[in-house]
């Protein structure tokens, strides 16, 4: 399993930034090799983490290359105050399963 995490500072979104984000969620869940995703704020800082969960790199890379994430990349400085990109590839994934829809948290799952 592969992970990216997108990490940002917003400025002000508009409407084409809504439109286009939902739309890129959209085409990214319809991927095959999609798991999943998981978003975090801090609230001290502002910044938001965006994890998605990809089952192989192919997968991952048929997001980065889609038309609808080369726009909104080109157009990032209209609505981010920066960002930052981390793509991992996960050695153990493992939880109680409570959590639910994350990749690897399944219930009853030996812990590695």
């Amino acid at each position: 399993m592969y992970t990216s995490t997108f990490v940002f500072a917003a400025k002000a979104f508009d409407t084409e930034f809504h439109r286009l984000d939902n739309a890129i969620a959209t085409s990214a869940r319809a991927i095959p090799g999609y798991l999943g995703e998981t978003s975090w704020e801090n609230p001290q800082t502002g910044q938001v983490a965006n994890v998605y969960y990809w089952d192989s790199l192919e997968a991952l890379q048929a997001l980065v290359d889609h038309p609808l994430h080369r726009e909104a990349k080109a157009r990032q400085a209209d609505w981010l105050d920066g960002y930052h990109v981390t793509i991992s590839q996960v050695l153990r994934s493992y939880g109680d399963g409570r959590l639910g829809g994350l990749p690897g948290s399944v219930p009853g799952a030996a812990r590695p």
